[in-house]
């Protein structure tokens, strides 16, 4: 039988072994901070006082032997380069995100903490988007980089990873807050991704080392990514998805909401509108966002707004009359083809063959239910 591991010496092992107590959760690890004056007055403390402040059983048996071989390893994570640990006590700990409700009491960092004490705003959406959102997250994201915003989202597939890409494309950083241990990538196809943001920002969790990939601890994260900005904007969202419960909280935050509206015909945009309809500032460029931000935020430059959605009349001169005929007549909604035939009076034919260039050219993108929609 192995001898149990010795208690690692140093505060940090002890807030990490509070960080580790089941049931226990960040409100309660606040409520116990504030009764005690220390994380190492609160290990020593008897069952009695610890069952009489309503802790359950499981937290009250942990913390009177606490798992020192978790806490050893997750010592050894933080031994590593580029690992930090945040208390909430430090100077370090990003002032916006102590203010929410339940702040988690420990940050997990790899990378450049100092990208958590900039501006931030939470660029958030579906995890399967149009290209054309894509594109939006992307454009809006490196535009406001520029304008000195460090970009805050959480790794996801889709619409987050979009809006880390362009602000790596910008003179400013992104922080990306995850659902596991920052010693695991998820979703796995992000693993170069997370080292671009862990050289150009941070990624950051309040979940330790080891810590699988389980479906509650993305809304649990989804506060923190609200709470560390100033803003957030949704791109596109379903009415029913987690985009639209960073949004909640960040109105519960006290936060700005910001929200692109899109196609009524887009399942995509019902969440926007939705968001817009409950008081959202509706948002056609970064422009928008840097004005409703200005009694928060300072600019560090203000490039011209390119990436506002170009109209498509300014289409290059190669296409002849009959493909800037057909564009116009496409609208700026998904349209089928036997729309566009009876629109365009041309052939069936004709009009698959000119879709099939526009396409190849980047032109117009194909839609679901067999439909096209011009490209932004």
């Amino acid at each position: 039988m192995s001898s149990p591991t010795p208690r690692p010496p140093g505060d940090a092992a002890e807030w990490l072994a509070l960080n580790r107590t089941p049931g226990l959760g960040a409100r309660g690890l606040r409520k116990l901070l504030q009764h005690f004056d220390s994380p190492g007055s609160i290990l020593k403390a008897d069952r009695a006082q610890l069952q009489s402040l309503g802790l359950a059983s499981p937290a009250v048996e942990f913390l009177a032997q606490p798992d020192w071989r978790a806490v050893e390893a997750d010592l050894t994570w933080l031994a590593r380069a580029g690992n930090r640990l945040i208390r909430i006590t430090e100077a370090a700990y990003p002032p916006q995100l102590a203010e929410i409700s339940d702040p988690p009491p420990l940050l997990f960092v790899h990378g450049d903490a100092d990208y958590l004490l900039q501006p931030q705003l939470a660029v958030v959406g579906s995890r399967n988007p149009s290209r054309a959102g894509i594109a939006l997250a992307e454009d809006f994201a490196a535009f406001l980089g520029d304008c000195g915003l460090t970009i805050c989202s959480g790794l996801a597939a889709g619409i987050d990873a979009a809006a880390h890409r362009g602000a790596l494309r910008s003179a400013g950083g992104t922080v990306a807050v995850t659902g596991t241990g920052l010693d695991r990538v998820y979703p796995s196809q992000h693993r170069e991704l997370a080292h671009q943001i862990a050289d150009q920002g941070a990624l950051v969790a309040e979940f330790p080392p080891g810590t699988p990939p389980l479906a509650a601890n993305f809304p649990r994260r989804n506060r923190i990514i609200s709470g560390l900005s100033v803003g957030t904007l949704v791109v596109e969202a379903a009415l029913h998805s987690g985009s639209l419960i960073t949004a909640r909280l960040a109105l519960e935050q006290g936060r700005e909401v910001f929200a692109i509206p899109g196609s009524i015909h887009n399942p995509l945009a019902r969440g926007c509108h939705a968001l817009i309809r409950q008081g959202a500032k509706l948002v056609e460029s970064g422009a928008d966002i840097l004005e409703e931000l200005a009694s928060r935020f300072t600019p560090a430059a203000t490039p011209p707004d390119t990436r506002r959605p170009a109209e498509v009349t300014s289409a290059s001169p190669e296409l002849t009359a009959d493909y800037l005929a057909l564009l116009d007549a496409m609208g700026h909604e998904p349209v089928a083809v036997d729309q566009l035939v009876a629109r365009s009076g041309l052939t069936p034919e004709v009009v698959s063959s000119m879709l099939l260039l526009l396409e190849l050219e980047d032109r117009v993108h194909p839609s679901a239910g067999g439909r096209y929609i011009r490209a932004q």
